[in-house]
């Protein structure tokens, strides 16, 4: 079954820090803003080291990302994705747009804080 995006779901106009820094925010073409704090970014790192690459389940703890983690660089990976340098030296995940849409915390979202986005 092949599932269809919204490209203006998953199409980023803007990305940046919020006001005070602590947070990552995306505005995107449909005209939704998600912000997401660095702990929920570092605990959905879609990487092989995070998530088992053949069952799809999560190897990283939650527990385990220090609370005050941040990334150290933001780097942009082609057109379809971000990658973060973080905190605790962790630097080989790539994260698509269409798993930080997913991953999104707002009240309209409702993806719970901290909690990993199921994969397909």
């Amino acid at each position: 079954m092949v599932r269809e995006v919204d490209p203006k779901r998953t199409r980023p106009l803007d990305v940046g820090p919020t006001e005070d820094g602590q947070r990552l925010r995306i505005r995107w073409a449909d005209g939704h803003t998600s912000e997401y704090s660095p702990h929920h970014l570092r605990v959905n790192c879609p990487c092989a080291g995070c998530v088992d690459e053949y069952t799809g389940q999560p190897i990283l703890d939650p527990a385990t990302v220090p609370d005050d983690i941040y990334p150290v660089a933001i780097r942009h990976v082609g057109r379809y994705a971000l990658r973060f340098d973080w905190s605790d030296h962790h630097d080989t995940g790539i994260y698509p747009w269409e798993l930080l849409r997913a991953a999104c915390t707002c009240a309209e979202c409702g993806f719970p804080e901290g909690q990993r986005v199921p994969r397909d």
